[in-house]
């Protein structure tokens, strides 16, 4: 399971904010993710209370926030949210597509007990 993987990598960069700002404790942390990333929400969430013990942020709630998908067309140049398997231009149908997100999995905020 690479969600375990990520949510250390995800502990320790959460874990680097805490000492820049000198916080204690964590208490909420925000991600986003794209239906692209390969990663599991549920596995993630799962992973993340194990992950989280014994850490600074040990009491802190996971929100996962879903990202759409957004292409760009590269003949009519117009900007479509669309649907995973079918990446075609919302305007024209083309499928000549640029990903413009999705795919991402961000550390979007991280709330601090002082």
């Amino acid at each position: 399971m690479h969600e375990m993987s990520l949510c250390q990598a995800l502990l320790n960069q959460v874990e680097q904010v805490a000492q820049q700002h000198n916080a204690r404790q964590v208490s909420s942390i925000t991600v986003r993710i794209g239906p692209l990333a390969g990663v599991e929400a549920a596995l993630l969430a799962q992973a993340f209370s194990i992950a989280k013990l014994g850490s600074c942020a040990e009491q802190a709630e996971l929100i996962l926030e879903s990202l759409p998908i957004t292409v760009r067309c590269r003949l009519c140049q117009a900007e479509s949210t669309v649907e995973v398997n079918r990446l075609l231009c919302a305007a024209c149908g083309s499928w000549q597509t640029q990903l413009l997100s999705g795919d991402e999995l961000l550390l979007a905020s991280v709330e601090l007990v002082k």
